[in-house]
């Protein structure tokens, strides 16, 4: 998912002004002295024990769309020499938290936001689900864990903070903000992913498979690009034999056809490297609904790239409903040139993120009967 960046404004207090008449005063001076000396003392008091019955009350750890909550930073495990999996717990317990989870993976795609305090600014970034390869326990489920996975960007405020944290520091983030409801008679979902775009992508496919039943198995088909080999380690295309393309970010400048090639996308695994922490969580979906999801891979630095082929051969190979009235969706989530290659940019408009209208080579395509939504 491309998460965008929010600004969190503190406005400086307004106090308030007093207007007062001024009369004649009959008392003496010390006594007038004596009697605001004497509110000054009392009102010291009473701040001082409010302070203290705030710092005696316990916080809610309960994550909502309102306002900011404390989470401590639990573990950050490399996934990349650029990108790391966070792990995150409440910093105050609260039994709520797997209600409010579990209601924002049934609806569909889902973030929060993380807030850089330094500079009051905030970023929004996507929960990982939680797979068989996922190392928590059940009782750290229950106690309201999240993971991210997050790029560290040169440029990117918020990540080059969350980056320098320590562990055991805590990270203030509100929501959940609904990025993407999956209609529930949706039963084929495209998603065409950049760099950490794959977490969208797992939420999705983690939202729609766990619809599963004896008569509907829904299908998801990943199309994961990454820049860096790092990121998918040990991760095998499924379906696709990516082609030595231009990159989408060439494609700005010249035409989107592919050069054609027989080698297969493959991030091969050699004997020192172990399997990327995403690809696990790829596989471990995989596992646990056969024959429903598909991944392919595409590497920047290999120069293969997603085309215009290997969207419509998937678009193709879903084949008929049955008779059915079923929903299909493509969703593209990535840095903004990528989902403005693919689908054209979204927009700005009366102070919110529209999606604009449809661009890019999915419109080359001419598709029917599916919907498309940018992240």
């Amino acid at each position: 998912m491309n998460p965008s960046s929010t600004c969190c404004r503190v406005r400086p207090a307004i106090r308030p002004v007093t207007l007062s008449r001024r009369y004649a005063s009959t008392s003496p001076p010390n006594s007038a002295k004596n009697r605001w000396l004497g509110i000054v003392l009392v009102s010291a008091a009473a701040a001082g024990a409010g302070a203290y019955i705030r710092s005696q009350t316990p916080q809610s750890g309960t994550l909502n769309p309102e306002k900011f909550t404390k989470y401590s930073l639990v573990a950050r495990e490399p996934v990349s020499a650029t990108s790391s999996l966070f792990t995150l717990r409440p910093r105050y317990p609260s039994d709520s938290n797997y209600d409010v989870y579990e209601d924002a993976w049934r609806t569909g795609v889902w973030s929060v936001m993380f807030k850089q305090p330094q500079l009051q600014i905030g970023r929004d970034y996507t929960p990982l689900p939680t797979t068989a390869a996922t190392s928590l326990s059940v009782d750290e489920e229950n106690e309201g864990y999240l993971r991210f996975f997050i790029r560290k960007d040169p440029f990117g405020e918020v990540s080059r903070y969350l980056h320098t944290l320590k562990i055991g520091a805590d990270i203030e983030m509100r929501g959940p903000q609904i990025e993407c409801a999956i209609p529930k008679e949706t039963n084929e979902i495209l998603f065409i992913a950049g760099g950490t775009g794959i977490a969208p992508a797992l939420q999705a496919g983690y939202s729609l498979l766990s619809r599963t039943t004896r008569e509907n198995r829904p299908r998801i088909h990943i199309l994961w690009a990454s820049r860096l080999r790092e990121d998918c380690i040990g991760g095998e295309s499924d379906t696709a034999k990516a082609p030595l393309r231009r990159s989408w970010y060439s494609g700005w400048f010249g035409s989107s056809e592919s050069t054609p090639s027989s080698t297969r996308a493959v991030a091969a695994v050699s004997p020192k490297q172990a399997t990327s922490l995403i690809v696990k969580e790829l596989e471990a979906l995989k596992s646990q609904y056969p024959e429903q999801i598909t991944v392919d891979y595409f590497l920047d630095e290999e120069n293969r790239f997603i085309g215009k082929q290997d969207i419509s051969k998937l678009i193709e190979s879903t084949g008929p409903t049955d008779g059915l009235r079923k929903s299909k969706m493509i969703l593209v989530s990535g840095p903004e040139g990528f989902i403005s290659y693919m689908a054209g940019p979204k927009v700005w408009a009366q102070g919110q993120e529209l999606q604009g209208p449809l661009m890019g080579i999915i419109k080359e395509l001419n598709l029917k009967d599916w919907g498309v939504w940018k992240l």
